[in-house]
């Protein structure tokens, strides 16, 4: 790239997602589009989605009647509270407890955390990655560890990779990972949702491929976009939405042609497909849905936490009083309609999971909100002749 350094490289890129013409056509299309429409509820199910829509402030340039909610895209967030209950008290009998740093703080059914527990002398440390835990595992042979992993998809290969390599023997896997896809279709038949339209996740979807969703899109007939991550991006995912709609003609379209293909990475299926079964499993906060835990075949019953240890399946769905986090979680209300938002629940003290994950939506909203008058600001350097809606705050 003629002597151009990475960051300059990345700089050049980055431009062409955040160009301020593009964002005025998009913005002007989508207005266009959506003059012709009625109401129209549109749902994404990924923490980056939520924090790219928050930080730009893009739900300010959106007309009325276009609505973006926030699904439950943060593996944090859909966590059962029972799974933190047993990796709680596990910690607390004395065996190493590893797992990532925004899961440490979420909060089990008596409001005790990892990081809570390790105060009271709980074996609780922090692993970067599932590779940082073979490397303790491996560096410390003569203690016990349990990984407590959390995420969709796009971690779970590499946890399935080490398990078919083979885990130091003081390594133990406690799955609390789920698949993306059945919990698409799930929401895409709720009936107090009325979602319109899908912008599906990015990242999730470079693993699973287009196809993982064909089965949810034949059945709910709803249009899907695959979407990454600028504003660009996701206006255009917006925009192709509402097309969509207004020809009466939904489809699964793939925004994301950089990175998401049909099939997806198949190397990474045949890992998850080899170690896990897909079973039910709990999303907290949202419903049991099919299909969607992967929990250990029974040949990897030696890396099995659960098996080992008697643990159950994750069911526990315990919120702190008066919060409204299940509703958040699932796309129902925006953060400052739940009464704990930002006065008792803030980052710095997060009381409910949609607070404490990297991606969930409360934390997002509370550390990338902007003024309106940035907004105003944004739409002018766009050129939208229009004056931006006020963004809800608490």
């Amino acid at each position: 790239m003629g002597g151009m350094d990475s960051a300059d490289l990345m700089k050049k890129i980055l431009s062409r997602y955040r160009d301020s013409a593009l964002a005025r056509s998009l913005v002007n299309k989508i207005w266009e589009v959506a003059r012709d429409l009625p109401r129209v509820r549109i749902m994404h199910v990924c923490g980056t989605h939520e924090w790219t829509i928050t930080h730009w402030g893009i739900r300010a340039l959106l007309p009325d009647n276009v609505e973006v909610r926030a699904g439950p895209g943060c593996p944090v967030c859909i966590t059962p509270a029972s799974d933190i209950d047993v990796a709680v008290k596990l910690a607390l009998d004395g065996i190493n407890v590893l797992t990532y740093g925004d899961m440490s703080r979420a909060k089990g059914s008596r409001m005790i955390s990892l990081e809570d527990c390790a105060v009271d002398g709980g074996k609780v440390r922090i692993a970067y990655s599932f590779m940082d835990a073979v490397k303790i595992a491996s560096n410390n042979p003569d203690r016990e560890y349990i990984f407590l992993g959390a995420g969709f998809e796009t971690t779970a290969p590499t946890v399935a990779y080490y398990v078919l390599k083979g885990l130091p023997r003081n390594l133990k896997i406690l799955s609390a990972h789920r698949y993306v896809p059945p919990a698409v279709g799930s929401l895409a038949e709720s009936e107090d949702l009325e979602i319109d339209g899908f912008i599906n996740p990015g990242h999730a979807s470079t693993v699973s491929g287009m196809k993982a969703y064909k089965p949810y899109f034949d059945r709910c007939g709803r249009p899907m976009v695959f979407a990454g991550f600028e504003p660009i991006d996701v206006l255009m995912a917006i925009y192709m939405i509402l097309k969509q709609l207004k020809e009466r003609a939904p489809r699964m379209e793939n925004e994301y042609v950089r990175s998401v293909t049909w099939e997806g990475n198949l190397r990474a299926q045949q890992a998850l497909q080899e170690v896990f079964d897909f079973e039910e499993g709990y999303w907290r906060g949202v419903a049991i849905i099919p299909a969607s835990a992967m929990n250990f075949k029974e040949k990897f019953s030696q890396v099995d936490a659960r098996r080992i240890y008697g643990l159950e399946y994750g069911r526990g769905d315990y919120f702190p009083s008066e919060a409204r986090c299940a509703e958040i979680i699932k796309g129902i209300i925006d953060p400052p309609d739940c009464p704990l938002y930002m006065k008792i629940c803030t980052p710095l003290t997060p009381v409910g999971p949609a607070m404490v994950g990297l991606e969930g939506t409360c934390r997002i909203w509370a550390q990338n909100r902007i003024l309106v008058k940035d907004i105003k600001c944004m739409s002018g350097a766009c050129g939208i002749s229009r004056e931006a809606k006020p963004v809800k705050r608490s």
